[in-house]
């Protein structure tokens, strides 16, 4: 899949194409939905398959302060745009400049001078240009000036997580900023992961028999609530079943809050300087400050303890 930050990074003499816009947080079920009819369809026409998406957050620039915390970093929302079959992704530099361009305006720059849309599949919701004034309306009307056509694609998909509301980015941040990862990995179709550098921390862990990897998370992460959670840890391409902690270290005193998984059963690893990922597959207990080291440790024995068998009951079904 190619992947462009920015316009000039189109190549020359780039042809028809099918065209779906979007911030994409997540790429969870409702994303998968329209993106998935994109690369459907272009392949029916003939043509590539293209995403564009934004960098910043819209928000971040329109209302500075608001950039939401994010489900997925551009990288791996192309590796899971990939997966769906996507040709390529725009990632579009999102500046204060940019976010004045009129509906219009953004039309005749983006889908038609540049990518040439022969086809825009949208969501009914889709907003875009000053002030988002444009929607699948003006989009569709402009259709027959600038030869392309618009197919509106129902992304609102619903279970049990959020007591039953349609699935979106913005409900799957608020399960994950309460600890329902389980209603998150509903809505996004897999465990909500969590990515950064492994650094190095104070070691307790280590001094107690648990060695974790202390995860520098990147900027705006959507990063669990407090607790221990069962989940995976993955380095240089290993899965490995994991305990992970997320909060200040109560017990110790602390005041960052920090992630930091535990490959079970795993000797001597040295992960520093890695990036890694997190995967949280269940909430299993809030974070708690014990009496003493040693009911820590009891506590900690039976975390990993639950940790795996709820792992290995997934792994089975």
């Amino acid at each position: 899949m190619q992947c462009w930050r920015g316009l000039e990074d189109i190549p020359e003499g780039w042809g028809r194409s099918v065209v779906t816009i979007g911030s994409y947080d997540g790429v969870h079920r409702g994303h998968q939905l329209i993106i998935g009819r994109a690369v459907e369809r272009a392949r029916e026409l003939g043509v590539p398959s293209v995403v564009v998406t934004f960098d910043p957050h819209p928000s971040e620039v329109v209302r500075p302060g608001t950039h939401p915390p994010l489900l997925a970093p551009h990288t791996r929302r192309a590796e899971l745009m990939t997966a769906l079959g996507v040709d390529a992704v725009l990632i579009l530099p999102f500046t204060a400049e940019f976010s004045k361009l009129a509906p219009t305006e953004f039309i005749a720059k983006v889908l038609v001078d540049k990518l040439h849309a022969r086809l825009v599949i949208e969501g009914p919701n889709f907003r875009f240009g000053h002030r988002a004034a444009g929607n699948v309306t003006l989009l569709a009307e402009l259709g027959p000036t600038y030869d392309y056509d618009v197919e509106v694609v129902d992304l609102f998909v619903s279970g049990e997580a959020g007591g039953g509301e349609p699935f979106s980015s913005t409900l799957t941040r608020r399960l994950v900023a309460e600890g329902d990862v389980g209603g998150a990995a509903e809505i996004l179709g897999r465990p909500h992961r969590v990515e950064g550098v492994v650094v190095r921390g104070a070691q307790r862990g280590r001094d107690l028999g648990y060695p974790t990897a202390n995860v520098e998370t990147l900027p705006h992460t959507a990063i669990p609530a407090d607790g221990v959670y069962a989940g995976w840890l993955t380095a240089n391409g290993e899965v490995m079943p994991a305990a992970i902690s997320v909060g200040t270290n109560p017990q110790f005193d602390g005041t960052e809050r920090t992630v930091e998984a535990y490959a079970i059963d795993r000797v001597g690893l040295d992960l520093y300087g890695l990036h890694v990922a997190v995967d949280f597959l269940a909430y299993v207990r809030g974070m708690l400050k014990f009496d003493s080291i040693d009911d820590l440790l009891v506590a900690m024995a039976a975390d990993v303890k639950r940790c795996g068998e709820l792992i290995a009951a997934y792994e089975r079904a």
